[in-house]
């Protein structure tokens, strides 16, 4: 470990921190006039802005031309950015557009802005819009794409007779640059053709480089644009109606009214404070079912609480999510945060170098009776990174969780730093401090990873090390106690037919040494992907494993087969199936074999409607035995009206064959822009009590267990 550390420490001495110059870049057209978002293209400027035409595909292959040609243009003005788009296909019958709601029409055709707003290489936003000006706004950093944030920004959209128009305005408020004159920041232009899954940009991508795009962004210089210092205020009035089953009939659980605000106050364009009182901290949709038994770890859900989703890529690490068998996947997880009842954050850039983003969050853990007092636990996270050459960086992470006398801090260091082209080394040193009723237990984790990408060849190396006593309360870690290495290697083969398109091999093994009980477990792998016709891919996978549980190593090898496709324009699905050797986690664990498997299928019949189905199924028998010691289902159906961009309503069934238990909800939803909103929703629980009874149809029948409805509405007040 010794070694490791000094290697780690000499690798960032010898980094030296600078920032790509950027000497290649696009004209945008600066306005006096105002730009009406019609996508129409009748004003002047449009004729005068520098048409970008030379748009070439990077998926399934770099640098081939398409059938469909595309013109982007760029203009502006002090307080806002402005895009066109004119999109040309020859087969305007086969485009797929659908009005959806926010986020919702990744499977449709779409245009996107990558826009790296301080063009240092760390980050960028990326704006997609549909044929009907549908919106979907993400951030990607650190190698991940985060689909939780929603900035305000204005699109239309219009099919034409020959293809499609799109129209984008980006308030200057929305974005967070620096504080110079001219601003220049990193643009990439997009175009997706679902028909046949093609992505095509500009400027093209170098093959040599992979998907690696910050470091491939063109400079844009937009000279005497207004530097702000934003002012945001959502007042919010929330309202909770819940009543459970209580000894034979629906009681009163409680009735909540309540009021909140959250603030944003932009010390520079670059440096936000944000604060929020008394904050709503639901989610307007329940988590979709999983399978929550015979697990080794707790479960992962994805984070959905508006307050928490803005700028949390700036709390990922460098060298997690590593592998498939990485054990620590996020250090801030804001899921562990249950009940929070204050927030604030503070995030931006001190100067071209130098980031931080601090989070404070208040948990109310309630009362172990009625005569104790209430119970809080605090979580302060510090986050510091120093960029380095192109899109490498330094940082430092601390964070905590603190209840009464018991504690968990973890503090360390992270990096990644960029070799060449493709090659990028990612590394953290953690430490944890962990303090209960057993004591006060120190202990680490270390992480190395060195990853490349290009268009032919993909491999992968890691190494990781977590001390047996390291904890990290306020993320995602599934092991401790163990020591792993990994490797990937991933051949592509491209063809020039239309039916198989392109061939992905690859090779992935892991050794990891189990220091509870002092023995190796190994997960080996062997895939096939095709891409076939347009749309459809097929990956089969066999795995040759074993693993290592309460001091016994089971073999866990099986066989995995996936196909996943679009049919036209309004149907789609997936279906995955697994046969593995596994293992029953129990104080007397036991080997067997498990049959897991989902089908999913959206039907889009018409451009407002959506219904989509899903399907999850996981047994277990004994080995030796002939029954099954357990079979669990769930089916969950979702049924969507989009009345236009702004308003829809939805209805979810979900039954958990398992517990014989259906849920229920109705949403109504209107959302004018992020953070003025309204929503008012219903929901209910049947159960069925007798185990030996059908869930409905036989002599006793479900009861409702819980039934609620509540109502949100907020504004966002912008200066």
């Amino acid at each position: 470990m010794k070694h490791f550390i000094n290697f780690l420490s000499f690798s960032l001495i010898w980094m030296i921190p600078s920032l790509a110059t950027g000497q290649a870049t696009l004209e945008a057209v600066k306005t006096d006039q105002p730009i009406l978002i019609d996508a129409i293209l009748d004003e002047a400027v449009w004729n005068q802005a520098v048409p970008y035409t030379d748009f070439t595909s990077y998926m399934p292959d770099f640098g081939r031309r398409v059938p469909q040609e595309t013109t982007a243009r760029l203009s502006y003005d002090a307080e806002n950015l402005y895009f066109a788009f004119e999109c040309i296909d020859p087969e305007p019958e086969r485009i797929k557009a659908n009005v959806t709601e926010r986020d919702g029409m990744m499977a449709d055709d779409w245009i996107c802005i990558n826009l790296d707003p301080r063009f240092d290489q760390q980050a960028l936003n990326a704006f997609y819009v549909n044929p009907f000006g549908i919106q979907r706004d993400t951030r990607y950093a650190a190698g991940n794409e985060d689909a939780s944030i929603d900035l305000v920004w204005y699109s239309a959209g219009r099919l034409t007779e020959n293809g499609y128009i799109v129209e984008v305005q980006i308030p200057l408020k929305s974005l967070r640059f620096r504080a110079k004159n001219p601003v220049s920041m990193g643009i990439l232009l997009e175009r997706y053709i679902s028909r046949t899954a093609t992505n095509i940009v500009f400027p093209a991508l170098d093959p040599a480089m992979g998907y690696n795009l910050l470091p491939q962004l063109l400079r844009v210089d937009y000279q005497d644009v207004k530097h702000y210092t934003l002012f945001e205020a959502i007042p919010a009035v929330t309202y909770t109606h819940r009543d459970r089953h209580v000894n034979g009939e629906l009681t009163k659980e409680f009735r909540q009214p309540d009021l909140s605000l959250t603030l944003k106050y932009g010390i520079t364009s670059d440096l936000v404070l944000d604060a929020a009182i008394n904050p709503d901290f639901s989610q307007i949709e329940a988590d979709a079912g999983q399978v929550d038994i015979n697990l080794r770890h707790s479960l992962y859900y994805p984070e959905k609480r508006p307050f928490f989703l803005e700028g949390r890529e700036k709390f990922k690490i460098g060298a997690t999510v590593a592998s498939y068998v990485d054990p620590l996947q996020l250090v801030v997880h804001t899921r562990t945060i249950v009940n929070p009842i204050a927030g604030v954050k503070f995030t931006g850039n001190l100067d071209r170098r130098n980031s931080i983003a601090l989070l404070y969050a208040a948990d109310d853990l309630g009362r172990l009776s009625d005569t104790t007092p209430r119970q809080f636990a605090h979580f302060p996270v510090f986050r510091y990174k120093h960029n380095l050459k192109d899109d490498g960086f330094a940082g430092f992470l601390y964070t905590g969780r603190e209840a009464g006398e018991s504690g968990n801090r973890v503090v360390g260091t992270d990096a990644q730093i960029r070799i060449n082209k493709s090659t990028l080394l990612e590394y953290h040193l953690l430490g944890s401090n962990q303090t209960d009723q057993l004591g006060s237990r120190n202990s680490y984790a270390a992480g190395f990873y060195w990853h490349s990408e290009t268009r032919n060849f993909d491999y992968a190396f890691t190494l990781k090390d977590i001390g047996k006593d390291f904890q990290v309360e306020t993320g995602y870690l599934t092991r401790t106690g163990i020591s792993q290495a990994t490797g990937l290697v991933k051949k592509k083969f491209y063809t020039t037919s239309n039916v198989f398109r392109r061939f992905d091999l690859e090779a992935f093994s892991s050794a990891s040494f189990d220091r509870f009980y002092s023995k190796w477990e190994t997960y080996n792998e062997a895939s096939l992907l095709a891409r076939i016709g347009g749309t459809f891919q097929f990956k089969t996978k066999y795995n040759l494993s074993n693993e290592v549980f309460l001091g016994n190593v089971f073999n866990t090898s099986g066989i995995h087969a996936a196909i996943q496709g679009r049919y036209k324009t309004w149907f789609s699905g997936n279906i995955t199936v697994r046969r593995i050797n596994a293992i029953y986690y129990s104080t007397n664990p036991f080997g067997g074999i498990s049959n897991r498997g989902s089908i999913s299928a959206t039907l889009q019949p018409w451009p407002k409607f959506e219904t989509a189905f899903s399907l999850t199924y996981n047994d277990f028998t004994k080995k030796g035995a002939d029954d099954y010691l357990y079979r669990y289902r769930i089916a969950r159906t979702r049924l969507t009206f989009q009345f236009n961009k702004y308003l829809f309503i939805r209805a979810i069934l979900e039954y958990n064959d398992y517990y014989k238990e259906l849920l229920t909800d109705l949403l109504i939803s209107f959302n004018y822009i992020p953070g003025t909103v309204f929503y008012l929703g219903y929901g209910s629980l049947f159960e069925q009590t007798d185990a030996g009874q059908p869930f409905y149809g036989g002599e006793v029948k479900p009861i409702e267990m819980q039934r609620g409805f509540f109502l949100k509405l907020s504004y966002l007040f912008r200066k």
